[in-house]
């Protein structure tokens, strides 16, 4: 089998001052062969699934991200569910979740949302790509009671080993980023060297989150190789062996 890497999770359209042809052609060169890249509100959407026709490797999910509930309508599912049944490059429903971080005024609504959009994934068999900032307990809980069947990714993964562990236990997966290289982020190389491979995939979330020694700069696709290689050390185990196992997770997971 070809060795090669995913990038589950990579804004790459967000990127400036780097085209697309060059970003997808440096990833290709460290052998990051597929990049998934997320919708964050309705006004992406078009734009993502252009950039996915004209990329043979790129695949999109849509959805709306917490911050954007307020821009929610009925609408917005329908968009959702055409768009996604007319075209094989939309391979999830996300970024979709809860964040607590910047604005805790409309949680209500944030949970309405995504409620709603973990029905509509389960509805047209897509997975589930969650963002979950500082709300662990509450996307914990509406994923167990409202998801019927749809495999759960959890982006950028931001919990203790005792919530990783908590979310393998229900079948999800677990995406880690840069923040595992990271010196100081000791709670993420420790979820990094317990969770089993099998429930681990990579990301970059460019262009945010660069891994060392990277850290600050713009990220890319290209850097997926540090932070795979990372995970290996933390595990003891081969480069190989992460990229090969993330990648059939990914594969199987994204049907990619």
């Amino acid at each position: 089998m070809e060795n090669y890497f995913i990038d589950t999770h990579s804004h790459i359209d967000m990127i400036e001052d780097i085209s697309l042809d060059e970003i997808i052609k440096s990833a290709n060169d460290v052998n990051v062969k597929k990049i998934i890249i997320p919708a964050v509100n309705e006004e992406d959407f078009e734009r993502k699934i252009e950039v996915c026709n004209k990329y043979e490797n790129i695949f999109c999910m849509l959805g709306v991200f917490p911050e954007e509930a307020k821009t929610w309508s009925d609408k917005t599912y329908e968009n959702i569910k055409n768009l996604a049944k007319n075209s094989s490059k939309v391979v999830a429903i996300g970024e979709i979740g809860l964040d607590y971080y910047w604005d805790t005024s409309f949680v209500e609504l944030q949970k309405e949302i995504f409620i709603k959009q973990i029905q509509l994934a389960n509805e047209l068999n897509l997975p589930i790509d969650v963002h979950d900032r500082e709300a662990h307990k509450d996307t914990f809980d509406i994923l167990k009671e409202y998801n019927k069947g749809s495999d759960v990714v959890l982006h950028c993964f931001s919990g203790s080993v005792e919530f990783a562990k908590e979310c393998i236990k229900q079948g999800w997966y677990l995406s880690l980023g840069g923040v595992v290289t990271f010196k100081n982020a000791k709670k993420m190389k420790e979820v990094a060297k317990e969770i089993p491979l099998e429930h681990l995939m990579l990301e970059t979330d460019a262009p945010y989150l660069a891994p060392v020694p990277f850290r600050g700069k713009t990220n890319e696709p290209k850097y997926i190789p540090y932070i795979a290689q990372e995970i290996a050390d933390l595990k003891e185990t081969s480069l190989r062996n992460v990229t090969n196992v993330t990648t059939q997770n990914a594969e199987k997971v994204f049907r990619i």
